[in-house]
């Protein structure tokens, strides 16, 4: 090889690894958001891919706060509430203001009122009325499962008090 043809030679296998590299990271960058569920601008904008949510149950009211990701759309939000593994006979569909087997309307998000929008560090809650079945009660297990559209993104479980 002659002298001249070596730096030609190592500037194309330099510019080819950086952009082997290039490719690496931008498919990294894409998974890791992906991951914590962050809008990549995809086809379905909506769906979220996962977020944190926490659950407090006192008496018939079951509040779940919105802990950390993206805002999600309540028009696409579903909830499937359980107590003790059995779904209710009656689910929330939010966004609501009364609904059969639930007492009076819902708090935040899940109020038909409200911006239509759920955020990080807001709180939704819904009171399980008596004509609903399984009720919450002392020492009970509670789970509510967060779809947006079909895609789950979320599942909480807690105790009643």
């Amino acid at each position: 090889m002659a002298r001249g043809t070596a730096p030609v030679v190592g500037v194309v296998v330099l510019l080819a690894v950086g952009l082997a590299l290039g490719g690496v990271v931008a498919a990294g960058a894409e998974a890791v958001a992906t991951a914590t569920g962050q809008d990549l601008g995809g086809d379905d904008p909506g769906a979220p891919g996962s977020i944190a949510v926490s659950l407090t149950v006192e008496g018939d009211a079951i509040a779940v706060t919105h802990e950390a990701g993206p805002d999600l759309r309540t028009e696409r939000v579903r909830l499937v509430v359980a107590i003790d593994g059995t779904p209710l006979a009656h689910q929330p569909p939010v966004p609501f203001f009364a609904a059969t087997g639930f007492r009076g309307g819902p708090t935040g998000p899940f109020n038909v009122a409200s911006d239509g929008t759920w955020s990080p560090k807001e709180t939704g809650s819904v009171r399980v009325a008596g004509t609903n079945d399984p009720e919450p009660a002392p020492g009970r297990t509670v789970s509510v499962r967060i779809y947006v559209g079909d895609e789950r993104v979320a599942t909480v479980r807690g105790t009643a008090d």
